[in-house]
C-alpha cells in the first residue's frame, strides 16, 4: 500500500520543530523580518519624501524663474542696469517681476549690538510685488507697498524675524537698520523656492535711495512666467535685463533644486534597498543554518517516519514547508515593522504617509521565496537520509 500525506496533515507536522523549539524559530524570523522591514520601510518613505517634494513643487510651480548677476569676462561680479526689472517685466511670456537688491548695511536688535554680530542677515530692496510673484505668505502684519515704501518700514524674512526675536508687529516692534531705526511691519513666512530671503530684511526703494543711496540696479530678479512657455521665455531674460552684455546675466529655475532632491532620492533608495537585500539574505542564510541543524537533531524522528513508510517527498516537503513558514512569518513581522517605522518618520517630518502596496507584496514575496531557498537545502539533505542509518541515533 502506498504510503500518502494530505495537505491537511502536512502544515501540523511541518510545524512540530518550531513548536519544540520557539526560541530558535523567533531569531530565525527575526533575521527575515530585519530584511523586510528595513526595505518596506525604505520604500515607504521614500514614497512619503518623494510625495512632499512633488507637492512642494506643485505649491510653488515650476514655472519661477530668477535672474542675476553673472561674471564678466574678466572674472568680476556683474551688474544689473537699473533698467533690468523694466526690461525684464516687459517681455513676452512673463506674468509678473519682482527686483530685489543686495544693500551693505546690516540689520541689528538694538543699537547696542556689536556690529561684527550680524547673526548672519542682510538688508535687501524689494519691489512690492515680490511677495505675490513668490506666491509667499505672511505670519504677521503686512508686506510693502508703494505707500510705505518711502518710508523706514521693514519687512523680515522668516529666520531673520526669529534671529532678532520679533514674531508679532501689532506693538510695532523697531529694528536698528544701517543706523537707522526702522519700524517692523510684517513677517514673512518660509518661503520654499527662495531660502535665501528668509534671513533678510527688506525696505522699499526710496527710502533705501534717501538713506543708503540706492541707485536702483538690481542684484535678483524673480519672475514668474507662463508655464507653457517657461523655457522659452528663459532664453529671453538675459538680453532683456542687459541688453548689452546677455553674457553678465545668469538665468536659473529654483524648482530644478527640488527635482535634483528627488534624483538624490532615488539613488539613496536603490542603495538601502541594496542594504536590506543583503539583510534578507542573511537571514535566509539564518534559517537554512538552522535547518540543517534541525536534520541533525532529529534524524531518528526521520529515520523512523521513514521506517513507517514515509517517502523522501514527504520528508522533504516537511522541512521545506517549514522554511516556508518561518520566511511567511518573518516577512508579515517586517512588513509590520517597516510599516511602523515609515509612519514614525512621516509623523515627525510632517509628511503624508505613503505605504505603497507593491512594497507589502513583494515584502512578503521577498520573505517566502528566501524561506523557501534557505530551506531547500536542508529538506533535500533530510530526504536524502537513509532510514537505516537514521535510525542509528535512537
Amino acid at each position: 500500500m502506498r504510503s500518502r500525506l494530505r495537505l491537511a496533515d502536512l502544515l501540523p507536522v511541518s510545524t512540530v520543530g518550531l513548536r519544540s523549539r520557539p526560541g530558535r524559530a523567533v531569531l530565525s524570523v527575526l533575521g527575515v523580518a530585519i530584511g523586510i522591514a528595513a526595505m518596506v520601510a525604505v520604500l515607504g518613505v521614500t514614497q512619503s519624501s518623494q510625495a512632499d517634494v512633488l507637492a512642494e513643487i506643485d505649491r510653488v510651480g515650476t514655472n519661477l524663474l530668477t535672474v542675476a548677476t553673472g561674471k564678466t569676462t574678466g572674472g568680476d561680479e556683474a551688474e544689473l542696469p537699473p533698467t533690468a526689472g523694466p526690461g525684464v517685466a516687459r517681455t513676452d511670456g512673463v506674468l509678473s517681476a519682482a527686483a530685489t537688491a543686495t544693500l551693505p548695511v546690516r540689520v541689528y536688535r538694538t543699537d547696542r549690538v556689536p556690529s561684527g554680530r550680524t547673526g548672519g542677515l542682510s538688508v535687501r530692496v524689494a519691489d512690492p510685488a515680490l511677495l505675490t510673484t513668490l506666491d509667499g505668505s505672511l505670519l504677521a502684519g503686512r508686506f510693502l507697498d508703494p505707500a510705505v515704501s518711502g518710508y523706514p518700514a521693514v519687512v523680515l524674512g522668516n529666520y531673520a524675524a526669529k534671529v532678532l526675536g520679533i514674531a508679532e508687529v501689532d506693538d510695532r516692534p523697531q529694528v536698528y537698520l544701517g543706523e537707522h531705526w526702522f519700524t517692523v511691519i510684517g513677517v514673512l513666512a518660509p518661503v520654499d523656492l527662495a531660502p535665501e530671503l528668509d534671513t533678510a530684511a527688506f525696505i522699499g526703494a526710496a527710502v533705501a535711495a534717501t538713506e543708503f543711496g540706492y541707485e536702483g540696479s538690481p542684484t535678483r530678479i524673480f519672475v514668474r512666467a507662463q508655464t507653457d512657455r517657461t523655457d522659452e521665455v528663459a532664453g529671453l531674460l538675459a538680453r532683456a535685463a542687459n541688453p548689452a552684455h546677455p553674457e553678465e546675466v545668469a538665468v536659473s529655475r529654483p524648482s530644478e533644486a527640488l527635482t535634483a532632491r528627488l534624483a538624490v532620492t532615488d539613488g539613496t533608495t536603490v542603495l538601502m534597498l541594496g542594504l536590506g537585500a543583503v539583510a534578507l539574505l542573511v537571514g535566509g542564510i539564518g534559517i537554512a543554518n538552522v535547518l540543517v541543524i534541525s536534520v541533525l537533531e532529529r534524524r531518528g524522528e526521520i529515520g523512523l517516519r521513514r521506517a513507517l513508510g514515509a517517502t523522501r517527498g514527504h520528508v522533504g516537503a516537511q522541512f521545506l514547508v517549514e522554511s516556508l513558514l518561518l520566511g511567511a512569518a518573518g516577512g508579515v513581522v517586517g512588513i509590520m515593522l517597516g510599516t511602523v517605522v515609515t509612519f514614525g518618520m512621516a509623523a515627525t517630518r510632517g509628511w503624508q504617509t505613503l505605504v505603497p502596496a507593491y512594497a507589502i507584496g513583494a515584502g512578503f514575496l521577498a520573505a517566502l521565496l528566501i524561506g523557501g531557498c534557505a530551506g531547500l537545502y536542508p529538506a533535500l539533505r533530510a530526504a536524502r537520509l537513509s532510514p537505516t542509518d537514521a535510525l542509528r541515533t535512537l
